[in-house]
């Protein structure tokens, strides 16, 4: 519809484009936001989660477009978990969640034309099996583990671990499919 102003993704993850893509959704651009995406002292998951969405909606420089951005964060208990810079450090995150809950935050925020800023936050609680040192390394071999919060994608692989998942299972992809289309929804970017 050309009443509708442009949509620009401030993501460079394919899962993202992917998930839109689902919903009917396709950006008119696609513009990763850089900001330094390090924990402020004693920041909690859930926070780093909506302080990072917000912040990359903001960043981006696209005037008269709406900007979605989002940021997921892997969290077990006050720890975070993110993308694992190292095989040994994906090793000691798939440690911390064998055969406990953890939660997957996303924040997602939609800037409109006018500078304001609609957010959602929202949680999944996810629980891997007790995970044997075979199936860790057989994991790390595969490679999958890399660029993911947490040192894992639930849409691959790492499926076959999870025993108990509570919330939104494109959350923890990624992007909330239902929130995300209620941001865009509220705007009259996407018709019902």
């Amino acid at each position: 519809m050309s009443d509708r102003p442009r949509l620009v993704l401030a993501s460079a993850s394919p899962r993202r484009l992917e998930l839109l893509a689902r919903i009917g959704v396709v950006p008119d651009a696609v513009q990763p936001a850089e900001l330094d995406e390090s924990p402020l002292r004693s920041e909690m998951p859930r926070r780093l989660a909506q302080r990072l969405s917000s912040a990359k909606a903001a960043a981006l420089e696209a005037p008269g477009a709406l900007v979605l951005a989002a940021d997921t964060v892997v969290g077990v208990g006050r720890r975070i978990l993110g993308k694992p810079a190292s095989r040994e450090e994906a090793r000691r995150f798939l440690g911390l969640m064998s055969g406990r809950r953890h939660q997957v935050h996303t924040g997602v925020a939609l800037r409109r034309p006018d500078g304001s800023l609609g957010t959602r936050l929202v949680t999944s609680v996810v629980a891997f099996q007790r995970l044997t040192a075979q199936q860790v390394e057989a994991y790390l071999d595969s490679g999958e583990w890399e660029g993911k919060a947490g040192g894992y994608a639930i849409q691959g692989r790492a499926e076959m671990f999870v025993r108990f998942l509570s919330g939104s299972h494109s959350n923890v992809v990624g992007l909330p499919l239902f929130e995300t289309a209620q941001l865009l929804r509220g705007c009259g970017w996407l018709r019902p």
